[in-house]
């Protein structure tokens, strides 16, 4: 049987804003789906809108004692480590070589992933019938991706990301460019959430989505509940 091949894209923008504060991939919403994947005898490339070294939000480089299980197995294994640091560049990879491609969060990703690279991916992997999962922030990464018919391919999906309510509880509306929940809803995505920073997990077909970071196991069940599909 012939390995399945997936793809993780992360964010390569590291400044909040003008905040004076740093960014970047939330570090267990990238490794909680890596582990799912490679537990699931997939191959996994790890790409980045920059490509080469990709960095994780500061807040996320904890302890190791607090670390969350599937960041300490990361960070412990050499060969997760030595892709984290030579990422490939998102316009260099060819969607249709991924039966699987996930966007993970972090509050970089409002900066780099409403992009035209990251929507042609999402574009092409959805056209190859692969499997395409977001969390948190994530979802930013599907504005300019597009179904075969040439809509919007949220458009009358169910779909979930950051929402708008979670921005204003920790005060960064007017700080990230925009708001993720607003942009999805303008686009005609079926908006589902749950109250502000508690698990929540959609899925539409080959379309998973999650909310935040506390619906990152929610997100990688119902990924391994559709990669069991294809």
């Amino acid at each position: 049987m012939t390995q399945k091949s997936a793809l993780l894209i992360l964010t390569s923008h590291r400044q909040l804003g003008d905040t004076g504060r740093g960014t970047g991939f939330y570090f267990d919403e990238m490794a909680a789906p890596y582990w799912a994947l490679v537990d699931h005898g997939w191959d996994v490339t790890i790409a980045s809108v920059a490509g080469g070294q990709a960095h994780a939000d500061p807040k996320t480089l904890v302890e190791a004692d607090n670390r969350p299980p599937m960041v300490g197995r990361f960070m412990d294994n050499q060969q997760a480590m030595d892709k984290l640091s030579r990422t490939a560049k998102a316009s260099d990879v060819d969607p249709t070589n991924y039966q699987c491609v996930f966007l993970p969060g972090g509050h970089g990703a409002m900066w780099d992933f409403d992009d035209l690279t990251i929507g042609q991916i999402i574009t092409e992997a959805w056209a190859n019938g692969a499997v395409i999962g977001a969390v948190c922030h994530g979802p930013a990464g599907l504005l300019q991706a597009t179904a075969e018919n040439g809509e919007p391919l949220v458009r009358g999906k169910k779909v979930n990301s950051f929402t708008d309510a979670e921005t204003r509880q920790i005060e960064l509306v007017g700080v990230e460019p925009f708001l993720l929940e607003t942009r999805l809803r303008e686009l005609g995505g079926l908006f589902e959430c749950s109250d502000n920073f508690t698990s929540y997990a959609v899925q539409d077909g080959r379309l998973i989505t999650g909310q935040n970071p506390q619906s990152t196991v929610a997100v990688c069940q119902l990924l391994t509940e559709a990669l069991d599909r294809l």
